[in-house]
């Protein structure tokens, strides 16, 4: 650890395979059952696991048939994103009982800077045991915790005791447990870059502390200094209890394969009247339109479009994806379709949005 960057006291607060959690809370027959929030086995997409599911390898992000394979006995709920919210709400009153500094990522997990709290509990780790021992009680749910010296830390920590366990890493302790680390456990080494650097012989955080700036930033251009830094504990991002949204989106899994532009042309405009009230609700506009279309061989393209105005009513996006739409044949059949819009005026307004993705 660099001696000159101030040691900071951060908490991650991830919820416990939250939309199942919830959803096994509501509906006590469902308790201790393998289940996914998602579509269905048919046509969904798994959104969520509860923990039963995943020990069968049911992921998110997993096709419905894939995860009912994995998993004969799955049960597939429809999420309820109300519910969801609405129980989000009552964990981030309580994380505001100790610090105005609340950075959270989606509806279930957060950072908390717990260095100067409102309770005057020196010790991060007892706030967070404190934390998670309310949210249990005031909520019925369980959350995990990570502690230590900045958000990527706490952020890798928090995923060491999972489900309902917390680990602290002190200062003096970071580099070491770094170092110890599979590189896949890092926060932001996805699976295509733990494969490169499993090829460049990087398995572990030593074996990437051992490599030098010039190296990983050959292989890996910008983001090599960010792993320079990171497995060295260098990360300054501060807790941020304002952040802006980068993107608003909707999209949704038909039932059926559409093989027709005119029937997309009508899911289309149910979508982009979703988006438009996602975009109104939040005084949000943009200028990036994006089209999402994902076929039924499960391959995904994106084509975007930029103006040079800001827009956020439903007959101008509607207009800009249909635009997108035709702009070149469709190679298959398509099981989803998607609008989002970026290049927000957020930067400007500094407006405030969570939640920003929404299937339907």
């Amino acid at each position: 650890m660099s001696e000159s960057i101030p040691y900071r006291k951060i908490i991650h607060i991830d919820m416990d395979a939250f939309y199942a959690s919830v959803e096994q809370m509501d509906n006590p027959e469902l308790k201790g059952k393998p289940l996914a929030v998602g579509g269905s086995e048919v046509r969904g997409v798994v959104s969520a696991a509860s923990y039963e599911a995943r020990k069968f390898g049911v992921r998110s992000a997993m096709s419905g048939i894939q995860a009912k394979r994995n998993c004969p006995d799955l049960i597939f709920v429809r999420p309820r994103f109300d519910r969801y919210k609405e129980i989000s709400k009552k964990i981030r009153t309580i994380f505001h009982e100790y610090t105005d500094l609340v950075e959270p990522l989606s509806l279930d997990e957060a950072y908390l800077d717990v260095t100067q709290n409102k309770k005057g509990n020196p010790s991060a780790t007892l706030i967070a045991q404190e934390i998670r021992k309310r949210i249990f009680e005031e909520v019925g749910l369980t959350a995990s915790a990570g502690i230590s010296v900045n958000k990527f830390v706490a952020k890798v920590a928090s995923d060491y005791n999972k489900p309902n366990g917390q680990k602290t890493v002190n200062p003096e302790e970071v580099e070491e447990f770094l170092e110890n680390l599979d590189i896949k456990r890092f926060y932001g080494i996805g699976k295509v870059t733990t494969e490169r650097m499993y090829h460049l012989g990087i398995f572990t955080g030593k074996d990437l502390k051992s490599k030098s700036a010039e190296f990983l930033e050959e292989h890996f251009h910008k983001s090599g200094l960010y792993f320079y830094n990171i497995v060295r504990g260098i990360h300054n991002s501060q807790v941020k209890p304002h952040r802006t949204a980068k993107s608003v989106a909707a999209e949704h899994t038909f039932n059926e394969n559409l093989t027709s532009e005119i029937f997309m042309i009508e899911k289309l405009e149910r979508i982009a009247s979703e988006l438009e009230n996602r975009l109104k609700r939040h005084n949000i506009s943009g200028k990036t339109v994006t089209l999402k279309i994902k076929y039924s061989d499960f391959t995904t393209q994106t084509r975007s479009k930029t103006l040079p105005y800001f827009i956020s009513d439903k007959g101008l996006l509607l207009e800009a994806a249909k635009e997108l739409l035709f702009q070149e044949r469709m190679k298959d059949s398509v099981r989803l379709l998607g609008i989002s819009l970026n290049n927000l005026n957020t930067e400007i307004k500094k407006t405030v949005v969570v939640q920003l993705k929404f299937e339907f």
